[in-house]
């Protein structure tokens, strides 16, 4: 499989079908990720849209310093809160659990989680979906927020710890 480095190099030379396969490789990620942050699945497909409108932009000339998703991430982000902020939906909690299967603990369980989720802080609760939904590694997590690597750490570290304390998430935060 060819890399996204590979890919972009070749879109900057001015090969169309690059973009193709660069867009079919990641608009799955992109509209799990703006679905989690609209809430609504009719918004997340016109975030993945206006996503890969904005990287085409960036052709030719484009150069990556990171992971596609890493530099994606705060471009879905802040598309998918401009699309929320004019128009409600579901809570970010529930939209990002609805979508998580729940490890062992009953289908009534993921209410809880969700309100577990929903009563930590924005920034943490953020660094956690990033961590464990979108599988993103601390220094990409970093790097998407703009934050020092340290800040990425605590925001987990201490989502974790409340987390673990409360019994409505204890299990699927388990040391």
């Amino acid at each position: 499989m060819e890399r996204d480095e590979d890919l972009i190099e070749r879109i900057n030379r001015g090969q169309a079908e690059a973009f193709e396969r660069l867009y079919h490789r990641h608009r799955d990620w992109v509209y799990r990720l703006a679905w989690r942050f609209t809430g609504n699945p009719q918004d997340a497909l016109d975030v993945v849209q206006e996503t890969f409108v904005y990287l085409l932009k960036k052709f030719p000339g484009f150069r990556l310093t990171a992971s596609m998703t890493t530099f994606l991430y705060p471009v879905v982000k802040h598309l998918s809160l401009n699309v929320r902020r004019k128009r409600t939906g579901n809570s970010l909690a529930e939209a990002a659990f609805e979508e998580i299967p729940a490890p062992k603990a009953p289908e009534s369980s993921r209410a809880e989680l969700a309100a577990a989720m929903a009563s930590l802080p924005s920034a943490q609760r953020e660094v956690v979906l990033m961590r464990f939904l979108d599988g993103m590694s601390l220094e990409e997590i970093a790097t998407s927020l703009d934050i020092p690597l340290g800040t990425a750490k605590s925001r987990l570290h201490n989502a974790l710890r409340k987390l673990r304390d409360d019994p409505r998430a204890r299990d699927y935060f388990l040391e």
